[in-house]
């Protein structure tokens, strides 16, 4: 299927690794042109390589909304148009309610939530300009909770709700905006994590077995998948749509055995 994203110019944040990195891969493979935004400059600058330099490479910590700012500025200069955002960046910084602070808080809402808006904010123009498309990247800890991560998971239920509120907010501009949500997502940063475990391999085995679709973990290309759908005019009567890429994860029962 010819998704139409050739030469549609698509900020991705956190674009250099992990989800990120397949979104900014698969839109080079439509012929698109990624704008990675990330603040890891090696990862973004080996993967524009990777990417055989049909990307742009933003270095940038966007946790203000003056480097938001800036990062909408550059894209401009450097590509002269923005047809599309892929608001992903993020980490689950382990602020709970009992080993946080009111300061850690609010500080994890800013780096996981206040981005999304900064950035879509300063790129409203050009997006109504482009009639583009934003696609916000939340989490299955946002409608299931995970324990010991409330910064993270109040943010990633924010993302939700701003999914729907802008999807009203900008339909007379004809700007779509949609959220993938994914559960297990097998990255480099999950992989790590696994392998830092007591048991790498039981820890995993547990993991999977909740999984119900084929007790495997999402990968990170059939997140992107479904990001660069509904980034493009195929899906374009869709807005306001929470989409879960998850294997059944938060829907079908978790008890399901299998004969």
């Amino acid at each position: 299927m010819d998704l139409q994203l050739k030469d549609k110019v698509i900020l991705v944040t956190g674009g250099a690794k992990g989800i990120g990195e397949a979104i900014s891969a698969g839109l080079v493979e439509e012929g698109a042109i990624p704008v990675i935004v990330d603040k890891d400059e090696v990862a973004g600058e080996a993967l524009r390589e990777k990417l055989h330099g049909r990307a742009y490479f933003i270095k940038s910590n966007i946790i203000s909304a003056d480097a938001c700012n800036d990062v909408i500025t550059r894209t401009i200069a450097l590509a002269g148009s923005i047809h599309g955002i892929v608001n992903n960046a993020g980490v689950n910084d382990g602020v709970g309610l009992k080993n946080g602070s009111p300061v850690k808080f609010i500080t994890s809402l800013n780096n996981n939530v206040g981005h999304y808006y900064y950035l879509t904010h300063h790129a409203l123009p050009h997006l109504t300009k482009s009639k583009g498309a934003i696609v916000n990247i939340s989490s299955k800890t946002a409608l299931t909770g995970q324990g010991g991560t409330s910064g993270y998971v109040a943010a990633k239920g924010a993302i939700l709700s701003l999914t729907r509120e802008w999807a009203v907010e900008l339909l007379e501009q004809g700007i779509r905006v949609n959220a993938v949500v994914p559960a297990e997502v097998w990255t480099p940063m999950y992989e790590s994590w696994v392998k830092a475990q007591k048991n790498p391999e039981q820890k995993l085995q547990t993991i999977t077995s909740r999984i119900p679709l084929h007790n495997r973990m999402t990968t990170a290309r059939e997140i992107a998948d479904t990001v660069l759908f509904l980034l493009s005019s195929r899906a374009s009567h869709i807005t306001g749509q929470w989409i879960h890429v998850d294997g059944g994860y938060v829907h079908l029962d978790r008890a399901i055995q299998k004969d």
